[in-house]
């Protein structure tokens, strides 16, 4: 290790072991990797806008930050980049690239470089999944950059998320399968609208999607393709698997249903690895793209709040704020594992980062359809079948937010008053799920995986109907005259928690109704 004083731990970095892994022997000291140094904001505590300041003003009186703004009165500040820089050259690394806005700087250099400059010790691990690279225990800085350093990323290279999404596997007399216009028609979405003008994010840690399917799915339903954007983080980049049962169900999903219901919207994908390093970078890099500028971000991945270090949740909810300040609008899929989300343990547990109090969650219903119209809609649960159930519940680390106050939000498990999942909800049962086109094939996919672009395809309608970008919507979701739009699903539940009158940890608000929805966000201007 470099000669360096008074050595402290990085705050939340601590790791346990990799469950249901087996230990292969340590990393090769010589491999050159790079690892993202997460910085604090340049802007003082008191100086970053708050949340009840940006989602309690009419949408009209709103004034948030261009990119630009941002980068120059909240990213990291020269000071700060300097120093990591003079850590970097002290300890043999190099500076890969330096992102201020994004406050992140990349560094590289061998697995030994790193190992001495952060006091981590790294070892490969063999997985169901694969290989990777893991550490245990806290990772240790000088202390003259604690409190500048929020996080680092990139030494652990264990799989992060989750898709949360879930392809049709039996088939009973009652199933259905529905085109996503015609569950945007169901749930009345603004006809006219086009997303024309807005750019939707998605974010994918895996798999990836061919042209062809694109064109043959938007064909079936006599709209042009939209404008596609594979856009690589981290080295990763647009890579079919072949397979619908994995990571390309959840792409090709996520861009029909978003394409789809905003055809003239351009839509970016944002390739990443499945690391925390890879989720947080995408974010990141997706929040603060002056170039391809999204105003919505789809985010359909996620894992257990107590799967992610507590340097890494707050990373990725940092940047979700920063996403606010901005007025892009993140919508994220809650789970499809019920109210344990598949946790390990079994316990009672959120999704994250659904659970981020500055995005918007989204749960799953049966959604059943007649003459255009909803004839029904419930919980979505079919564990018993194996065939999921919409995550929800009530963090054990997020407290709850002002805009819930009023919400009803139960106690979390461990007793803390925390934030409450999902906010709002839309069809995910595979027994009526989404006809979409994944590797050449027709198949039905549904999972809260769907719910999140469904979302954010009627945020890119309700921008281009407003003129502006509504942004951080959760406030408003919960005003009254805003929350009584929505279908209140009342039954039904998740295997912990029953969906009732009102906001619930199943369903939230309940499903939308597009044009009544936008009526409402136009009466608080």
């Amino acid at each position: 290790m470099a000669p360096q004083d008074n050595r402290v731990e990085l705050t939340g970095s601590k790791r346990e072991s990799l469950a249901y892994a087996r230990k292969i022997g340590p990393s090769n000291p010589q491999t050159q990797i790079e690892v993202t140094v997460f910085l604090r904001r340049g802007s003082q505590p008191g100086d970053f806008p708050l949340d009840e300041q940006l989602g309690g003003l009419p949408i009209n009186a709103r004034r948030y930050l261009s990119r630009e703004e941002f980068a120059a009165m909240h990213g990291a500040s020269g000071a700060d980049c300097a120093r990591i820089r003079d850590f970097a050259a002290a300890n043999n690394l190099q500076v890969a690239d330096e992102i201020p806005a994004r406050r992140s700087m990349i560094l590289s250099g061998t697995i030994e470089a790193f190992r001495r400059a952060f006091g981590v010790e790294l070892s490969d691990y063999s997985h169901p999944g694969g290989t990777c690279r893991c550490r245990t225990g806290a990772i240790t800085i000088p202390a003259n950059l604690a409190g500048i350093i929020e996080g680092i990323f990139g030494l652990d290279t264990r799989p992060q998320a989750k898709t949360h999404f879930r392809r049709r596997i039996r088939t009973a007399p009652t199933d259905v399968s529905y085109s996503p216009v015609q569950v945007a028609d169901a749930y009345d979405f603004p006809s006219g609208a086009t997303g024309l003008g807005e750019a939707i994010a998605i974010i994918e840690l895996g798999g990836g999607y061919r042209s062809t399917d694109l064109d043959s799915f938007f064909k079936n339903l006599g709209i042009a393709t939209p404008s596609v954007t594979a856009i690589s983080v981290d080295k990763a980049t647009n890579s079919p698997t072949g397979s619908a049962d994995g990571p390309d169900g959840e792409v090709e999903l996520d861009m029909e249903v978003a394409g789809a219901i905003a055809p003239k919207a351009k839509i970016g994908v944002y390739f990443a690895p499945n690391t925390d390093q890879g989720f947080i970078d995408a974010v990141t890099t997706a929040v603060n793209d002056a170039t391809f500028r999204p105003s919505v971000i789809s985010i359909s991945w996620g894992g257990p709040e107590s799967s992610w270090t507590e340097q890494a949740r707050n990373a990725l909810n940092s940047a979700c704020q920063d996403a606010a300040t901005m007025g892009i609008t993140i919508l994220v899929a809650s789970g499809d594992d019920g109210a344990t989300d598949g946790s390990s343990s079994g316990a009672l547990s959120v999704d994250f980062p659904a659970s981020s109090p500055y995005v918007i969650g989204c749960g799953g219903t049966k959604l059943k359809i007649s003459d255009g119209k909803i004839s029904s809609e419930q919980t979505w649960n079919q564990l018993s079948q194996n065939e999921g159930a919409t995550g929800g519940g009530v963090s054990e680390v997020f407290p709850l937010p002002a805009f819930q106050d009023s919400a009803d939000v139960p106690a979390a498990p461990n007793g803390f008053r925390g934030r409450g999942v999902p906010d709002v909800a839309g069809d995910a049962d595979p027994a009526t799920g989404f006809s979409v086109v994944v590797d050449g094939d027709s198949t039905v996919i549904g999972g809260t995986s769907a719910v999140a672009p469904l979302w954010a395809g009627l945020v890119a309608l309700l921008n281009q109907s407003l003129g502006k970008p509504v942004g951080y919507l959760n406030l408003a979701l919960y005003t009254q005259s805003v929350a009584q739009t929505f279908h209140d699903i009342t039954s039904g539940n998740n295997d912990g928690y029953t969906a009732g009158p009102g906001w619930d940890p199943c369903t939230g608000l309940g499903s939308p109704n597009g044009t009544a929805l936008l009526a409402a966000l136009k009466s608080t201007d």
